[in-house]
C-alpha cells in the first residue's frame, strides 16, 4: 500500500487520492470558521502536540506497520492539504498546484534545519523534494540519552508551526510569514517557560519536555541561548512580541502547550486554572476556549495514556481521568434535561449506552452508538466538538458519565422496553 519511509511515497498518496482508497473530503460544520475549524481539526489529529493521534484523510489505509515518525510525517503532509483544500476553489486535482505551492514555502521558510536543503536535492522531482523538506523537519538534533523516555511522545512538536505559517502563507500572507518561524519559535517556548513555573516549581518531566520543545524549534545558537535563559531564571507575559496578539491560531497553540505543560506534572491541576485563566484574559481568549482546550488536552492525553511516558502510572492516569470526567459532567450536565428527552426517542442508544456499563461493545455497536448520538448532538450547540474530526474518541468517557446523568426512572423504563 502505501510505504512514507520509501522513496515516492507522494506520489503513491495521490495515486490512491485518484483511485478513490483516499478520499479528500473536507465538512466543516455551520456556525464555525475556518481557523477555528482547523484548530479543532489539528488538535484532535495530535500534530498540534507533536503526535500523530489520527489521519485527516488516509483513516481508512492500514497503518500498523509504520512507525511514529512515519505516521507523523504523513499527518504534517496533510495537514498542509487539508489548509490548502480550505482555500483553494479547485480540489478536484491538487497534486501539481499544491506541491508548488508548498514548495514555495518552504523555499523561504527561515527554519535552520531547512535553509540549505534545496541545495541538496536540486536533480529530483518536486514531489521527492518535498519528501526530504518533511522527513527534515521531523528531525531532532539532540542528545536524547538521559531523557530518552521522551522521544515516544514529542519526535518535533513545532511542526505544527508550519502549518501555522502555511496558513498565513496560503492567505497571501508571504513576505511577513516567511521570516516569522524563529518567532513563533520563541514565543511558544516563552508560554512553555511560563506554564512550567506558573506552580513556583519545576520538576524534572517539566525539564525533560522543555528539553524537546527548544531542541524541535531548531533556533539559531543566539536565540537558543535566549530560550534557555528564560526558562532557568524565569520568564514572563512582558517576554512575548507583539505579533502573538494578531495571530489566532498561534494564540490557541500557546494555550494548548501551555496546558499541556502544566499537566506534564500532573500534580498541579489543582493550581492550573488561575494560570490558565490569567493567560487566556491575556491573549484575550474568550473563556468558552480555554474549557475547549482543556477538554482537548485531557482528551489527548486520556486516549494516548499507553504511549505517553509520564502518564503510565495507574495513578497519573486516575487523576487525569477524574480531572476530565468532572468537566464532561458539567458539560453534560448544563444539557441533562435536553439530552433526557432526545434519548427517549432513541431506545436502541439507551439499550447500548446501559450494556455499555457492563460490558464492552462490538465494532458494529459502538458504530451504532457513534452515528445515533452524533445525530443527538446536532441539536446542541455546547456538545458541537463531537461534531469535529476526532471528537467521538470522547464516546467512551461520555458513556461512562451518561448513566449517572439521567433520572434512573427514565433509564429503567426506557432500557427495559
Amino acid at each position: 500500500m502505501l510505504q512514507p519511509g520509501s522513496k515516492g511515497w507522494i506520489n503513491k498518496y495521490f495515486h490512491l487520492v485518484d483511485k478513490g482508497v483516499i478520499k479528500l473530503d473536507i465538512n466543516r460544520p455551520k456556525g464555525i470558521g475556518i481557523e477555528h475549524f482547523l484548530h479543532l481539526t489539528f488538535g484532535h489529529s495530535g500534530i498540534v502536540f507533536g503526535y500523530p493521534s489520527d489521519l485527516l484523510f488516509a483513516v481508512h489505509l492500514d497503518t500498523s506497520k509504520w512507525t511514529t515518525e512515519e505516521k507523523l510525517l504523513v499527518l504534517l503532509f496533510e495537514s498542509h492539504l487539508f489548509v490548502y483544500l480550505l482555500k483553494t476553489d479547485n480540489p478536484v486535482q491538487p497534486k501539481d498546484d499544491f506541491v508548488k505551492s508548498i514548495l514555495e514555502f518552504y523555499g523561504k521558510h527561515n527554519s535552520y534545519s531547512i535553509t540549505k536543503i534545496f541545495t541538496f536535492f536540486l536533480k529530483e522531482s518536486k514531489e521527492e523534494k518535498l519528501e526530504n523538506i518533511l522527513s527534515k523537519r521531523l528531525d531532532i538534533k539532540m542528545n536524547l540519552i538521559d531523557n530518552r523516555i521522551w522521544l515516544n511522545y514529542l519526535s518535533n512538536v513545532f511542526v505544527y508551526l508550519d502549518v501555522i505559517l502555511f496558513y498565513d502563507f496560503s492567505k497571501g500572507k508571504k513576505r511577513e510569514t516567511l521570516s516569522n518561524y524563529n518567532d513563533l519559535a520563541m514565543n511558544s517556548l516563552t508560554a512553555i517557560s511560563i506554564a512550567a513555573f506558573s506552580d513556583g516549581y519545576v520538576g524534572e518531566q517539566e525539564k525533560a519536555l522543555f528539553k524537546i520543545f527548544l531542541a524541535s524549534a531548531n533556533l539559531p545558537d543566539e536565540k537558543r541561548e535566549i530560550a534557555l535563559k528564560q526558562f532557568k531564571s524565569g520568564a514572563n507575559f512582558g517576554d512575548f512580541s507583539v505579533s502573538v496578539h494578531k495571530n489566532w491560531l498561534l494564540k490557541r497553540f500557546l494555550l494548548d502547550v501551555s496546558a499541556l505543560t502544566v499537566l506534564a506534572n500532573l500534580q498541579s491541576l489543582t493550581e492550573e486554572r488561575d494560570f490558565l485563566d490569567y493567560f487566556c484574559e491575556f491573549l484575550d481568549i474568550p473563556k468558552t476556549e480555554l474549557e475547549e482546550t482543556r477538554v482537548m488536552v485531557g482528551n489527548f492525553v486520556l486516549n494516548n495514556n499507553n504511549k505517553v511516558s509520564f502518564l503510565k502510572s495507574s495513578s497519573s492516569y486516575e487523576k487525569m481521568f477524574s480531572s476530565v470526567s468532572h468537566r464532561w459532567i458539567k458539560v453534560l450536565g448544563r444539557n441533562k434535561d435536553k439530552l433526557a428527552t432526545e434519548l427517549k426517542q432513541s431506545k436502541e442508544l439507551v439499550f447500548l449506552i446501559k450494556k455499555s456499563t457492563v460490558q464492552e461493545l462490538t465494532k458494529e455497536e459502538k458504530e451504532q452508538v457513534k452515528n445515533q448520538f452524533m445525530d443527538i448532538v446536532r441539536s446542541m450547540p455546547t456538545l458541537a466538538i463531537f461534531m469535529l474530526p476526532g471528537g467521538a474518541l470522547l464516546l467512551p468517557l461520555v458513556l461512562k458519565i451518561i448513566p449517572d446523568l439521567i433520572p434512573s426512572a427514565f433509564r429503567n423504563n426506557d432500557i427495559k422496553n
